[in-house]
């Protein structure tokens, strides 16, 4: 098992702007973040932090605390899910958004198949925004909402 490395280390306010732009179009495509203005999009992808996965890095498993989602940004990981199957996930693709609102446990291993770029938004940093600027939080919860019902009608 490897330990992350963030790419680049501390970010200059400029930084995190110009991440805050950029990075604000790969969250639009989130179906938890797509309810979002653009506003609150760059508000939500300036908190970012590239991070490097060395490839066979486990990232997420139900054992970990869950504490962090994540897009990946280049290369490749595979999910295996609680019930067996494997999916494998490319740029764009992402994982770990409950973790933004709860700690609880995770659903599935994800593990670096190979050498992995990734946005990371940690959830105390989310926490801490959405305490600042609740109007972040409708939209993310009326998501939420549908997938319950979409649930309920599939159970």
């Amino acid at each position: 098992m490897g330990a992350s490395v963030p790419a680049g280390g501390m970010r200059s306010p400029a930084d995190a702007a110009a991440f805050g732009r950029e990075w604000a179009v790969v969250l639009a495509d989130v179906p938890l973040f797509a309810g979002l203005s653009k506003r609150h999009l760059r508000r939500v992808a300036k908190m970012a932090s590239k991070v490097r996965f060395p490839a066979r890095t486990v990232i997420v498993s139900p054992r970990r605390r869950a504490d962090a989602f994540y897009v990946i940004l280049d290369g490749k990981a595979e999910v295996a899910t609680a019930t067996g199957d494997l999916i494998e996930l490319g740029p764009g693709r992402f994982f770990g958004e409950m973790a933004l609102l709860d700690s609880g446990p995770r659903s599935a291993t994800v593990t670096a198949k190979t050498e992995m770029l990734a946005m990371s938004i940690s959830q105390r940093q989310f926490r801490e925004l959405l305490e600042s600027e609740p109007k972040i939080a409708f939209p993310i919860m009326r998501e939420l909402a549908t997938r319950v019902r979409r649930l309920e009608a599939e159970a």
